[in-house]
């Protein structure tokens, strides 16, 4: 047998090692731009006349503020709690989107408190008042909603009813949350444009924003991101979360929504058994269906959770 060249040899053990050092190189970069909570220039910072209004609106309500500590985390949770007009012990927990806030979800929280719920919006690890140097994704934010949850217990009882809302990022959370034991007061959730799975995600990003392919550096910025996080990137996934879920779940899309694809709505309308809706909202962006129409999406939402709460 002809044996390989040292030159050879050494070519291939220069370019594979190369080729290690770019894609480390490319995973720390994609790792801070994904990860690391910080201005994000793909996103847009423009906010509407309406969320401008229901942001002063919410200021005016002067919400309380909820403390908690993070699951398996020492980390330091802030969230508003708005009591409803009426006493009630219905209550609606709102999960936000990727770096946005507890007050940019004010259209929602009023929607809900008009409704008559007393609603309690977190910050995720990471963002608005808590405490946190990584983006969950939702992921480890899950068993964090869960603790909150129980708060919410606390104050309005044992007989109390839960709703569990979430818009992008927040939708994913409450489906990743659909996966958990959670309270048997927690009776219903409502997801609106959440993604089937971080990786999921992040390969679509890779391909819409920089022409790359998933491989190898998707696996390689969970990888880092894991290892830098502290939570398992590689298991968030709303599809066998969902394959668990026994509560009723109305799914809400964009038909337009080219950040979180609209595909993955049906993706995950497919992967539940339990009593469920879905509403793809035409001409909607990601995000953007409650603004799209707001008076047909509080109809929907609304009468989803008086469908679904006693």
């Amino acid at each position: 047998m002809k044996r390989i060249p040292k030159w050879v040899k050494w070519t291939v053990g220069l370019v594979f090692g190369g080729f290690i050092i770019v894609l480390a190189a490319a995973s720390l970069y994609f790792y801070q731009y994904a990860f690391v909570p910080s201005h994000k220039d793909f996103l847009s910072n423009k906010q509407t006349t309406s969320e401008k209004a229901a942001q002063t609106w919410l200021k005016q309500q002067s919400p309380a503020t909820w403390h908690e500590t993070a699951v398996n985390s020492d980390l330091k949770l802030d969230a508003l709690y708005l009591p409803a007009t009426k006493p009630t012990n219905k209550a609606v927990v709102v999960a936000h989107g990727y770096m946005n806030t507890k007050e940019d979800m004010a259209e929602y929280i009023r929607m809900f408190h008009n409704a008559g719920y007393n609603v309690l919006a977190p910050d995720d690890r990471g963002h608005g008042q808590s405490q946190g140097n990584y983006i969950g994704w939702g992921w480890p934010d899950r068993l964090d909603y869960t603790k909150w949850t129980q708060q919410v217990i606390q104050k309005l009882g044992d007989k109390s009813e839960i709703a569990l809302f979430g818009v992008s990022m927040g939708g994913a959370t409450v489906m990743y949350m659909s996966g958990e034991k959670l309270p048997s007061q927690v009776k219903t959730i409502v997801e609106d444009c959440g993604y089937t799975s971080i990786m999921d995600e992040l390969g679509y990003q890779a391909k819409q924003m920089y022409n790359l392919p998933s491989f190898p550096l998707v696996p390689a910025v969970a990888l880092t991101a894991s290892i830098r996080t502290g939570y398992n990137v590689f298991a968030a996934s709303s599809i066998n979360a969902l394959k668990k879920n026994h509560l009723p779940i109305m799914f809400i899309h964009g038909a337009k929504d080219t950040f979180v694809p609209t595909s993955m709505v049906y993706q995950n309308y497919k992967a539940t058994s339990a009593d469920k809706e879905l509403w793809v909202v035409p001409g909607a962006k990601h995000a953007q269906s409650y603004g799209k129409d707001p008076k047909r999406y509080t109809q929907k939402v609304i009468g989803w959770l008086q469908q679904h709460m006693s």
